[in-house]
């Protein structure tokens, strides 16, 4: 076995994941690393911690990999373990780990890439076509008690941010991924389009770089509610499904009175959203797609040509967590109103049916393994 770093109080509970397979199926039950293996220190290979998972997010990818049993190429073909927002403590390092020690706080990036490939070289990690995404099949994801991951993706936490902020960094980097490359200037008018968690946090950065004024759009006329709650001010429109991409138009420049948006932060990857962003944005600007969608979409072409609007696409995040972590500890983003809901690891199949319930009210649920 490789030499560890181990805490004094050994953990006490069994290691457990979440788990779903093709057959759309949702359990609890026993996973890997055993605690017996735990306690020993986890025979970790160089560059590797062991983590007791302390807190983790429901993404809207969790729920579509349980239901749907893919996400375009990505399939579910056997069990599998979910989750991909996750923050906890480190119980062991391996000896070439220098940066960290048991008993560290630390946010878990959900990703190992090659470093080999060009997207890895020049930085942008995310293209990464070898990449392992804890939770993308066939890699398990972070969604049990104990697991191991390379020390070079586990972010430290500051002292004023618990487990709950650190598991929140995680779709806070991809909102600060699209902020970033979308170009969000002060001064400049925007809509997020969809209040979902993703379209509410990037309202949060929309507001935090200085966009005026912002609206936010969506169907569901309780999430504008909590977007009103979470940002004072912002202006919302209550999508109907009989609106035309044209009505869509019309109904933003009314609430700006008449000011045409410099960008479009699109976060549901709807097409009918996508058509109605293109629409609404200024000659010359941007609609940048955050959101997943469908493997092919019909978009209004000649829109985009004639106005010179940029479609711009995304793809997770890179080198976005250190930034995430300043913003909270700072106070410039404040993530907490965010949490509304919270469940025991053990009762983990309850807390997807509550996130994946629209009359539950849920915007981020929360499962905590906060005893050991």
């Amino acid at each position: 076995m490789s030499a560890t770093t181990t805490t004094q109080v050994k953990p006490s509970k069994a290691n457990i994941g979440v788990y779903t397979n093709p057959a759309h199926d949702l359990w609890v039950a026993e996973a890997e690393p055993s605690l017996e293996e735990v306690n020993k220190g986890g025979d970790l290979k160089e560059g590797e911690v062991l983590l007791n998972v302390k807190s983790t997010g429901i993404c809207g990818s969790d729920i579509h990999f349980w239901h749907a049993g893919c996400i375009g190429p990505m399939i579910v073909e056997d069990t599998h373990i979910l989750g991909h927002e996750s923050a906890g403590i480190v119980l062991a390092t391996h000896p070439s780990v220098k940066h960290l020690k048991a008993g560290d706080r630390v946010a878990i990036e959900p990703n190992i890439p090659c470093f080999a490939c060009e997207p890895c070289l020049t930085g942008r990690y995310n293209g990464c076509e070898s990449v392992e995404f804890l939770s993308t099949p066939p890699v398990h994801g972070l969604l049990r008690r104990y697991l191991k991951h390379p020390a070079l993706w586990c972010h430290k936490l500051p002292d004023n941010l618990t487990y709950e902020d650190g598991s929140l960094l995680e779709p806070l980097s991809v909102a600060l991924a699209g902020i970033e490359r979308a170009g969000v200037k002060l001064g400049d008018p925007a809509i997020v389009c969809g209040a979902g968690p993703i379209g509410l946090i990037t309202l949060l950065c929309v507001r935090a770089a200085g966009a005026a004024p912002i609206v936010i759009t969506d169907i569901d006329e309780g999430r504008l509610k909590f977007a009103k709650e979470l940002v004072p001010g912002v202006l919302t429109h209550k999508v109907e499904f009989s609106h035309s991409p044209e009505d869509f138009r019309s109904k933003v420049l009314e609430l700006t009175e008449g000011v045409e948006p410099a960008v479009a932060l699109e976060c549901t990857g709807v097409e009918s959203s996508i058509a109605g962003a293109i629409q609404a944005v200024k000659f010359g600007g941007k609609v940048f797609v955050i959101g997943v969608g469908k493997n092919e979409i019909k978009i209004p072409f000649m829109r985009l040509s004639t106005r010179e609007v940029d479609l711009q696409f995304q793809y997770r995040y890179c080198n976005t967590w250190p930034k995430a972590i300043r913003l909270v500890k700072s106070g410039v983003i404040d993530l907490k109103k965010l949490v509304t809901h919270r469940f025991k690891l053990e009762d983990a199949v309850e807390a997807f049916k509550t996130a994946s319930d629209p009359k539950t009210g849920a915007i981020k649920v929360q499962i905590q393994s906060l005893e050991d």
